[in-house]
């Protein structure tokens, strides 16, 4: 699953879409992200946006959240969703949804889906886009692999800088005390030719 960044060039929006996490910690909260881009944004449109949750082991979907104009009209995890999807618009693009409070027994597969109603100059178009997301819970958080080679890469980075700066200031010194040397030689064989 992705989420979307909204970015504002020149007065026009833009969609972009990254990865979500996946991994929550229990007893804090988790941001369940999913997202759905219009492929044009000049079309108007308006969506429902639905979640539904499959327990670990299970093979059936429980519906948790049905969200109509950033109203949310369901809510099946004891009042512990909340909506952090788009705001304000009926044409809902983010249908993310903060979990309070994680519990183990949310770990599981959460499908979220949206139901898209595109309004065309000639008739309307009803899309349906369903993400998933597999969601653990653990009990501390796991430090994220890109992090770890990023740190690496970091201390790794600043040794060689190091030690290239090191060799530059060497090379610039022998480079300097050459030059002295060879002015001093023709100092020296000028005073001799001329005394």
């Amino acid at each position: 699953i992705r989420e979307t960044l909204f970015y504002n060039i020149h007065g026009q929006t833009g969609c972009a879409e990254v990865d979500s996490m996946t991994e929550a910690v229990a007893g804090k909260g988790f941001l369940l992200v999913c997202i759905s881009c219009k492929r044009r944004e000049e079309v108007p449109g308006s969506a429902i946006v639905d979640w539904h949750y499959k327990a670990a082991g299970s093979d059936e979907f429980i519906h948790v959240s049905r969200v109509i104009l950033w109203i949310r009209k369901l809510d099946q995890l004891d009042g512990r969703l909340e909506w952090k999807g788009t705001m304000g618009t009926k044409d809902v693009q983010i249908g993310s949804v903060f979990i309070h409070n994680v519990t183990y027994n949310d770990t599981g597969t959460y499908l979220c889906t949206f139901h898209r109603t595109l309004y065309l100059p000639l008739n309307e178009e009803h899309v349906v886009i369903s993400k998933e997301v597999e969601l653990t819970v653990v009990e501390n958080a796991n430090p994220e692999l890109t992090a770890v080679i990023s740190e690496i890469m970091m201390y790794v980075l600043i040794a060689v800088l190091q030690l290239w700066m090191i060799g530059v200031l060497i090379y610039c010194y022998r480079k300097i005390y050459a030059e002295n040397e060879a002015r001093e030689t023709r100092k020296t064989k000028q005073t001799h030719l001329h005394p």
